[in-house]
């Protein structure tokens, strides 16, 4: 029995040792280029998920207006369309350049023509957990330090409504003037250690 213990345990201690020695020689996949770890992407996504399902806000911020979309429009644009894209333009060379390649949000949807009678989408949870929170090693930020509770549902409201933009909306997405577009004051970050309350 003593001896049954003791491989069980050398086989346990085994393991980490192993990795460790497979770390450390080199071989491991650190470029952005190289295969991913075997089950990287899939403990990955798990640990994601699980922690995604703990910690969603309870409830959405509701149909967003049209001054919410052109707000969240104008903060795609400055922070995130450098990854995730444009309408009718390639991935950019940063975006080509990363691991895990950054979901292209319009690259292979172009974006539908404006239907005034759909109602604009509520933001998805999840879509706002990881524009809030980022995600890590992934090279997608969190903005939650950086803008309000309102700012961070604007930006997600954008997302989820990018099939039906209104025309202030789509404008403001490609930095071009629209006239039929209502007022909205762009995204300002928060000061350093300013309120997160709007």
């Amino acid at each position: 029995m003593k001896k049954y213990v003791i491989a069980v345990i050398i086989g346990i201690l085994l393991v980490p040792v192993g990795f460790y020695l497979y770390l450390i020689s080199g071989h491991a996949p650190v470029a952005t280029g190289a295969s991913p770890l075997p089950f990287e992407r899939f403990f990955a996504r798990l640990a994601m998920h699980a922690t995604m399902e703990r910690e969603l806000p309870k409830a959405d911020a509701g149909p967003p207006t049209e001054s919410d979309l052109v707000r969240g429009a104008q903060a795609y644009r400055q922070y995130c369309g450098v990854c995730h894209g444009f309408p009718n333009q390639q991935p950019t060379v940063i975006a080509r350049g990363m691991y895990p390649h950054p979901p292209q949000f319009f690259h292979s949807k172009p974006v539908r023509s404006y239907d005034p009678s759909r109602r604009f989408r509520p933001a998805s949870r999840k879509d706002y957990w990881k524009v809030k929170n980022g995600v890590r090693l992934t090279g997608m930020p969190g903005f939650g330090k950086s803008f309000s509770e309102k700012q961070l549902w604007e930006m997600s409201q954008f997302l989820e409504n990018l099939r039906n933009l209104p025309p202030g909306a789509a404008a403001a997405l490609e930095g071009r003037s629209e006239k039929t577009a209502p007022s909205a004051k762009p995204h300002t970050p928060l000061p350093q250690g300013g309120s997160h309350r709007e």
